[in-house]
């Protein structure tokens, strides 16, 4: 499936960057937790050290504001492909347990949240189609 998968991040460039190294890791997460084929291997190296693979895939970090992403999320819901769509709703910050995010979640809508940052995976025109217009997050 690597072959034709494509993988993109998106956050909002206006928070901080501890916020956004955590809503891009958390997301990464969810994205290998549908799709182990993006890491899911181990490396030996010459000297005979096991490490474990990062990703298999360039994972891009890609910048929009919080209403392009809510509009790339409506969109991408609309796949009827084997994707992965990893939202990260504004309101996870304040939940310290996944049992109270769940719980919190499930009372929600997403089309009315505010979303810090969205992960796609998929085939690589889908994920072109929702992304290609996105610059990349600089400095």
């Amino acid at each position: 499936m690597t072959d034709t998968m494509r993988v993109a991040v998106i956050v909002n460039p206006e928070l901080s960057r501890g916020l956004l190294a955590n809503t891009s890791s958390v997301i990464a997460i969810g994205l290998a937790a549908r799709f182990p084929v993006l890491a899911g291997e181990q490396l030996v190296d010459a000297e005979g050290k096991t490490i474990d693979v990062s990703s298999k895939l360039p994972v891009p970090i890609l910048q929009a504001t919080t209403t392009q992403i809510n509009d790339i999320l409506q969109k991408a819901l609309k796949s009827t492909e084997s994707v992965a769509i990893v939202p990260f709703p504004a309101f996870a910050r304040a939940m310290h347990s996944f049992d109270h995010y769940a719980q919190a979640f499930s009372q929600c809508s997403l089309s009315g949240e505010m979303l810090d940052g969205l992960g796609l995976a998929g085939p690589e025109k889908w994920v072109k189609s929702l992304t290609g217009s996105l610059k990349l997050l600089r400095d």
